[in-house]
């Protein structure tokens, strides 16, 4: 298969989610046989902080505006299938110029690849089409959606998706594993900041730090502005790139889990930073929301907590928690690396390509 993806970045994973969601999937994608051509939008931004400028698996290539992505007509139109990402710049017109010029070949699939799925509703919702307008989505063969559950429902009924399917994030097996480091942290945070997410970085990780002066936490990722009040025993790092995630999550007790309010609204919508850091036998505390349990079971593979004196409880009691680490780790390797996406990914988009021959077939 030809696959093109318009994505928000592959290059570069500074101050996004998708470059690591896009790397795993693709590289895992790629590795079944298939061709891909990656464009990206080539901004300022992820310019200046490319840490995989050359990805071995795929190529990769920029353009800088709508009409420079014209240069890639042929690929498009030449391709047996192609995905758009959310948060693309100008996505509703990439979207449609991306429609309008596979679907000119009989047989070419366009799909959408929403990483930001309730974020996304959210917007529609209040007439914010910053990257996907109502009247595109039924012209997307199939909408991936980072969310599951009854959000799928609400895609196809409502906004008129002819076929939404969930693709989870996932994550690269082969890269993410146990690492024999030290300890350097009792719980770890990672993640770039968001307005939204910090009153429970408050209440799960700063509060814990300013009662418990003994134990040592960190918050990794950009972003965060210069009047938050870290306590003492807080470190900062500013980012880590992808590479130096399993230490980063071999060098933490346990790690924290936070998750946007429109997600957690939504249910069902697991960030790649759960995947990962369970794939590290790294133990989780995370936030609660609908879900959560179809992907790891609480109390065994996972923690959830609501308030700081949970967390404490947590982070106090005697050594145990390695085996709920192992455990998450044997529960994602079995049903939720990059290679089980990638075999969604290709059973989906062969199947919305047999619909549209279908449909031809009976036009003619």
């Amino acid at each position: 298969m030809k696959l093109v993806v318009l994505g928000l970045s592959l290059s570069s994973s500074w101050g996004n989610g998708h470059a690591t969601t896009f790397r795993a999937l693709l590289k895992s994608f790629a590795a079944r046989g298939h061709e891909i051509l990656f464009l990206e939008r080539d901004v300022p931004w992820y310019a200046n902080n490319r840490d995989l400028p050359n990805p071995a698996w795929c190529e990769l290539a920029f353009y800088s505006d709508l009409e420079d992505l014209k240069r890639f007509t042929a690929a498009v139109a030449g391709a047996d299938a192609v995905l758009v990402g959310s948060y693309v710049p100008e996505g509703v017109a990439v979207g449609r110029w991306a429609q309008e010029t596979a679907h000119s070949v009989i047989g070419g699939v366009v799909a959408f690849y929403d990483i930001d799925t309730p974020v996304t509703l959210a917007k529609l919702e209040r007439g914010d089409y910053e990257y996907l307008a109502p009247e595109v989505i039924p012209g997307y063969d199939v909408y991936f959606s980072f969310t599951g559950g009854p959000t799928l429902d609400r895609l196809m009924e409502r906004y008129g998706s002819p076929a939404a399917r969930a693709l989870y994030c996932s994550v690269d097996a082969e890269a993410y594993a146990p690492l024999p480091v030290p300890k350097r942290w009792d719980l770890s945070y990672l993640g770039t900041y968001s307005i939204d997410r910090q009153p429970t970085l408050d209440r799960l990780l700063l509060e814990p730090a300013r009662r418990a002066p003994e134990l040592r936490f960190v918050v990794a990722g950009p972003q965060y502005p210069d009047d938050i009040v870290w306590p003492v025993n807080v470190e900062r790092l500013h980012h880590v790139p992808p590479a130096d995630h399993p230490a980063f999550y071999a060098a933490s007790r346990f790690t924290l889990n936070v998750t946007r309010e429109d997600m957690i609204r939504a249910g069902y919508s697991p960030s790649v930073r759960l995947f990962e850091a369970a794939a590290c036998a790294t133990p989780i505390i995370s936030d609660i929301w609908d879900g959560i349990d179809t992907l790891l079971e609480p109390g065994r593979e996972i923690i959830l907590a609501e308030t700081a004196d949970e967390v404490l409880g947590v982070l106090r009691r005697p050594a145990g928690e390695g085996e709920i680490g192992e455990q998450a780790r044997r529960r994602i390797l079995a049903a939720h690396t990059a290679a089980h996406r990638a075999e969604t990914l290709e059973t989906e988009l062969v199947a919305a390509m047999e619909r549209g021959r279908s449909l031809v077939e009976r036009a003619g």
